[in-house]
């Protein structure tokens, strides 16, 4: 394994010694003194972490033999609150190594997210300060969503998040409308010194809380994404010429009467790509990953282009999509719709018969796309090698297959979640829970996707001289949530090798392999998931472990993602020997993109979430068998075997024992009876209670 810095920093013997001194800032300690606190830690290594320490400037040493944590003003430092759901409040700060709690009471005006100035008193014999804010110096956001509450005098909100730990006066010439028991968006305009409640106004009204259109459109604007588009932009959409000049064809390489297909999921509503075939004279066989043009129509800094890095990413709730580009574009233009013809930029690949890549090259095209396969479609093909284009397809197949298999030697690694959609009924009420099957068609669709990211960031960095691109990143993993893996899957039988990383990739792709299809799979890949990195898009090339690839960009979905876009406008600058935009500020659009991608993410999590509590308030007092797949201080975590739904039986809700959690073992013991609960467990549960508002289920163990 690596050993760099960043490595370091994290572990836990750097972590725990260091703690030690910020327990006692500004107080001179030998390590003596420190050794006594960490007894687990021999005192030549503390010795030497704490010399690295100091050469790292995490600490100081103020006179020879004596360290010390340095807070330059003790009194008071800058940093972004981190709400509970009870109102007490951490503060998080880059010189800080352990978050300062904040008791309830202490925050003044403050909500989750604010930056803040937090002042300490320091009390004679206790090493830890007291804390309190002083001042909101930057509201993380104006706007929240929430439910009217009315006594039939007054009017409040009452957040959705319950990390706003306060309920909102709503004076009456702000209702805009909104009605007692109505979902809103509202922005926050006041906490007047002496008022118990901060003020707000509505800002949009999305329907009766409870209400499918409702809840999923307060659940977007909670993450701080907008619904419509403004008129402008829509406007700027609607003029877009929807014919393709013919000049502007005979500058595209012609591919109309090339063998070209789309496979997607049944229901989608707008295909960003396209596989074409040809059998060459020379024996080869090209494969053309096409993808559409969209930065033939959206231009840098034009009206659309500007809406596009604001959004930065489409949102997929459970229900709808709210789309990066306007309708017009994602659903029509830029669509490559079955028997039309498309502008695409694409990647051109060329195989032998033994599925090497002989060489490729990108070219702005002219597509049409002569047939429309769903997922299934093309799977009926594979298995049964009869259809339209099934000879292209079943040769397509077996060289991704082969594509997929060199990935895997190479140190891909090899997760297959389980994922499960809803059916809805016309109201948006989910009425059964269906999983979604992850076949050859999926695999194939996805290797070539893949490919044509990898070679799109390979040339551009190694031809241009590291042009920097939005790379799609993802670091090696922590040692430390590796170790916390690798325990976990050795308590179910599976032995992860974490010593180098191609092992870890070979160990966990043979458990996977092994696992498929199982209740074991079901939790223990979902932990492997977690144990790892997150990706995230900077112009800083650093390979992508995931996938066993040292370069890797996103290319092939430019409708929904706007780093796509970016690529796309780079690779054409290169291709055209020109610069038709500044480049300074894609690592800032960057790291915008991954937030929005995370708070994307999100909201898509609390649309599922939701829908499970909605699905299971069907089933009160109803027993399942279900799987621990959490455990944690405060309850217990069960998925549902039948239908994936998770819900928590709480500690306190144990009441035939005392039971309690020991973290290291990751169990939870009845103290009387002995009784062990773990992860993987097989149990019998009773849905007790369900919260649409809180997005929880509650359960109950079956005796």
């Amino acid at each position: 394994m690596k050993k760099n810095n960043r490595e370091r920093k994290k572990s836990v013997t750097y972590s725990t010694v260091i703690e030690v001194l910020l327990n006692s800032p500004n107080r001179s300690l030998n390590h003596i003194q420190i050794s006594a606190q960490v007894p687990h830690i021999k005192k030549d290594e503390v010795i030497r972490i704490l010399n690295q320490l100091v050469a790292d400037k995490r600490i100081v040493k103020p006179t020879v033999g004596k360290f010390m944590y340095e807070i330059k003003n003790t009194n008071e430092i800058e940093g972004i609150l981190d709400f509970n759901s009870r109102g007490d409040a951490y503060l998080v700060a880059d010189n800080l190594d352990k978050d300062i709690k904040i008791k309830q009471g202490n925050t003044l005006d403050a909500f989750d997210g604010d930056l803040v100035r937090v002042k300490f008193t320091y009390v004679v014999g206790k090493t830890k300060p007291k804390a309190f804010v002083n001042q909101v110096i930057k509201r993380h956001r104006d706007n929240f969503v929430g439910t009217i509450s009315s006594n039939g005098k007054a009017f409040f909100i009452i957040p959705d998040n319950s990390k706003i730990h306060t309920d909102f006066y709503l004076p009456k010439e702000y209702l805009k409308g909104a009605k007692n028991g109505d979902k809103v968006k509202f922005t926050f305009r006041d906490w007047p010194a002496k008022a118990k409640n901060p003020y707000a106004k509505v800002v949009e009204v999305f329907g009766r809380s409870g209400e499918n259109s409702a809840e999923m459109h307060a659940i977007v604007a909670e993450f701080g994404f907008d619904t419509q588009f403004d008129d402008s932009v829509e406007v700027a959409a609607n003029q877009l010429p929807k014919k393709t000049e013919q000049n502007e064809i005979d500058q595209r390489e012609d591919y109309r009467k090339i063998a070209t297909f789309t496979i997607d999921p049944a229901d989608a509503k707008d295909f960003d790509d396209a596989l074409s075939y040809q059998e060459l004279q020379n024996g080869n066989i090209e494969i053309g990953v096409h993808i559409a043009d969209v930065s033939h129509y959206v231009k840098p800094n034009d009206t659309i282009d500007q809406e596009a890095i604001k959004r930065a990413t489409s949102v997929y709730l459970v229900d709808r999509t709210i789309p990066m580009l306007p309708e017009v574009l994602s659903n029509e233009i830029c669509s490559l719709r079955p028997h039309e013809e498309s502008l695409c930029f694409s990647v051109i690949f060329e195989f032998d018969n033994q599925a090497n890549v002989k060489d490729y090259r990108f070219a702005k095209t002219i597509i049409y796309s002569d047939h429309r396969f769903s997922y299934e479609d093309a799977q009926s093909i594979i298995e049964s090698k009869e259809g339209t284009f099934a000879r292209e397809i079943t040769q397509m197949n077996s060289i991704a297959g082969s594509l997929r298999e060199r990935k895997y030697k190479n140190g891909a690694i090899n997760f297959e979640t389980t994922e499960f959609r809803f059916t809805l009924d016309s109201n948006g009420k989910p009425t059964s829970v269906i999983p979604k099957m992850r076949k050859d068609a999926h695999k194939m669709i996805e290797e070539y996707m893949l490919l044509a990211n990898k070679y799109v960031a390979k040339h551009l960095y190694e031809k241009n001289n590291k042009m920097p691109i939005p790379f799609r990143v993802h670091e090696e993993p922590n040692q430390e949530k590796l170790i916390e893996f690798a325990e976990t899957a050795n308590n179910f039988g599976y032995k992860i090798d974490i010593s180098d990383y191609k092992k870890l990739a070979a160990s966990i792709n043979d458990m996977v392999q092994q696992v498929q299809g199982t209740l074991e799979g079901d939790i223990l890949q979902p932990l492997a998931i977690r144990s790892m990195e997150k990706a995230y898009y900077t112009t800083k090339k650093t390979g992508h472990f995931g996938l066993g690839f040292d370069f890797y960009a996103h290319f092939t979905s430019p409708i929904r993602r706007y780093p796509d876009l970016i690529t796309h406008r780079m690779l054409f600058d290169y291709l055209q020997k020109t610069k038709t935009f500044s480049y300074e500020n894609v690592e800032s659009m960057a790291s915008h993109s991954s937030k929005q991608e995370q708070k994307a993410t999100s909201a898509e999590r609390a649309s599922i979430k939701y829908k499970q509590v909605e699905y299971m308030s069907g089933f009160k007092g109803e027993e399942f068998e279900g799987i621990i797949s959490g455990i944690t201080e405060w309850g217990i975590y069960v998925e549902i075997i039948e239908n994936k739904c998770e819900g928590m039986i709480r500690m306190r809700d144990m009441k035939s024992d005392q039971f309690l959690f020991y973290p290291k073992k990751r169990i939870v013991r009845g103290s009387r009876t002995g009784k062990t609960y773990t992860m993987g467990d097989r149990i019998w549960i009773r849905v007790k209670n369900t919260d649409l508002t809180k997005r929880n289920i509650d359960f109950q163990i079956v005796s």
